[in-house]
């Protein structure tokens, strides 16, 4: 008789999970607590924008962004059927070619974000970087590039012992530098890709996710970015859950977990709550958490705790916002053909264009009038605006919100020939609904905040498996190589949890393949040789003090 696991959580950790063990002939249910599937991945429909037959139009919790680097997510991917499709809904990832750093009065650099692959590319490239005039001294860029060798020559003890507890703004000594090196180097690209603040950020997730950004950027055949032809559901995680299902998977929506019960140091069952406000009791042999770590530390009651007490940990874990808002217009404004980065928004914005990756056109949605959607990421909730000189979180009233990213956008965009952001052209509107009211205060509330890896946060975080041998993890809290809060991070989170079901059965079937982060092998030696200097208690080789 097949084992039993019972997912909690069916967004990408949960989705990933019961897709791996069910196709490992397990029996699978999976319980989700929204009324739609996918978690932060998930796209939604505007309720009542469609008109005569069309359906509503697409609206994001935010962007979706697919590096080069990602394997975890993209090799699940390959597995989802999609008709048409050789690879699946892989073959849903359309490649970016570009992106743009978006300034306030100046112009705006559009630079090849991928490998140049012709001599217009290369052309194009060296145009743009002769042109683009950051301003960054040279003897600061050198320094930067110092900063990045000493990252890829330190050995693992370094990493965890020293680099994981040194802030990003330390390891770049941003305070010491000029206010472009800071605006570029350290704030930029921190706040609007991993939306973490150079200032607490951990050195060793910072800078080795950047540095397998700048690899996607620089190895041939690699690309940096790589976006949905469609809306997120469409086009990823409808035939996903479609596919789980017709593997045996029961897929439940609107059913948030209530408890857990424990008995003799292990999980004896749980309670689903429905959607008629009553709860069912569940039992299974295993049972895999894939929720936040935000909600899942309300579970952890004493017996957790007694059984597990690491998982204490977990409440010492840190989160930040990070939410999309969607501009629908009625002519589209492509912007570069990628990721927009607003580097002099306060709120720390980054866009897409969306349409111009879409295969559908979007004058089939809706009323039939919106031609482009302007898919932007607010990842800076703290830090005031220009409107009403307040912070995003301070702000009770969404169109406000509204105004003052639209303002943040204008600003950056419309000083350049050709690109006009007018609110003429605005047909529509939508921000996140994770942003909510919140009671008493009437300030708004995130009910989807996205963990970040603080400094020494890295042994806060549990592995997959737990001390509890029925209780596994598969989200993206979990050490894993991908160390950061993303769906390749779930992904692997999921699959190592997976391993771990596996291993507790003695099941023979194949492990979940997973993969380390690469690096260039040229290091290799200067890693075996840092291992050494770490020893000594000596520093590593590229990190000389050029600014004491």
């Amino acid at each position: 008789m097949a084992k039993t696991v019972v997912v909690l959580g069916g967004g990408i950790g949960g989705l990933s999970a019961a897709h791996e063990l069910a196709s490992r002939g397990y029996s699978v249910r999976v319980f989700e607590a929204m009324d739609i599937p996918g978690g932060k991945a998930r796209s939604v429909r505007l309720a009542g924008t469609g008109t005569d037959g069309r359906p509503d139009l697409p609206g994001e919790h935010g962007f979706r962004f697919f590096p080069g680097f990602y394997k975890h997510i993209t090799d699940s991917m390959r597995r989802i059927p999609y008709a048409g499709n050789v690879d699946g809904v892989y073959d849903n990832l359309v490649q970016a070619t570009q992106f743009q750093i978006a300034r306030m009065n100046q112009t705006d650099p559009v630079l090849v974000a991928r490998f140049p692959q012709s001599l217009a590319e290369f052309k194009e490239a060296i145009v743009a970087l002769a042109t683009a005039n950051f301003g960054i001294p040279e003897l600061e860029a050198v320094f930067f590039a110092t900063r990045l060798v000493a990252l890829l020559s330190s050995c693992d003890e370094r990493r965890l012992e020293q680099w994981e507890k040194m802030s990003w703004w330390d390891f770049i000594a941003a305070d010491k530098m000029s206010k472009e090196y800071r605006l570029y180097l350290a704030r930029g690209l921190t706040r609007s890709l991993v939306a973490m603040r150079a200032e607490t950020g951990s050195t060793r997730t910072v800078g080795y996710i950047l540095l397998q950004l700048v690899q996607d950027l620089l190895r041939p055949g690699e690309t940096l970015d790589r976006l949905l032809n469609g809306p997120t559901n469409d086009v990823f995680i409808d035939p996903w859950v479609q596919h789980i299902q017709q593997l045996g998977v029961d897929y439940q929506l609107q059913r948030p977990l209530a408890a857990i019960h424990m008995s003799g140091g292990r999980v004896a069952s749980v309670d689903v709550a429905r959607a008629d406000g009553t709860v069912e009791n569940v039992t299974a042999d295993h049972y895999v958490f894939a929720i936040p770590v935000d909600r899942f530390v309300h579970f952890l009651t004493p017996d957790v705790l007694a059984a597990a007490p690491s998982l204490a940990n977990l409440t010492r874990l840190q989160t930040e916002w990070m939410n999309g808002i969607q501009f629908y217009l009625r002519d589209d404004v492509p912007l570069a053909h990628g990721h927009s980065i607003y580097v002099e928004s306060p709120w720390a914005l980054t866009s897409i264009s969306q349409q111009q990756f879409w295969k559908e056109r979007l004058s089939g949605v809706g009323d039939g009038t919106v031609r482009g959607i302007l898919s932007v990421d607010i990842s800076d909730w703290t830090s005031p605006g220009f409107l009403l000189q307040k912070p995003a979180d301070d702000i009770d009233d969404r169109e406000q919100i509204m105004e003052e990213v639209w303002e943040q956008l204008r600003r950056s965009l419309n000083d350049d020939p050709g690109v006009d952001l007018l609110k003429s052209n605005l047909a529509h509107w939508y921000l996140d609904d994770s942003i909510v009211t919140g009671e008493p205060t009437g300030k708004p509330e995130n009910r989807e905040p996205l963990l970040v890896n603080t400094v020494n946060s890295w042994t806060d975080r549990p592995e997959a498996h737990t001390a509890i041998s029925n209780m596994f993890l598969a989200s993206d809290y979990v050490q894993t190589y991908t160390d950061l809060a993303t769906m390749e991070g779930a992904n692997e989170a999921a699959r190592r949890a997976v391993n771990a079901i596996l291993d507790a059965d003695h099941d023979p079937a194949q492990r979940c393949e997973l993969w380390p982060l690469e690096e260039p092998l040229v290091f290799e030696p200067l890693k075996l040789l840092d291992k050494i200097r770490w020893r000594l208690g000596l520093p590593p080789l590229a990190a000389p003090d050029l600014f004491p």
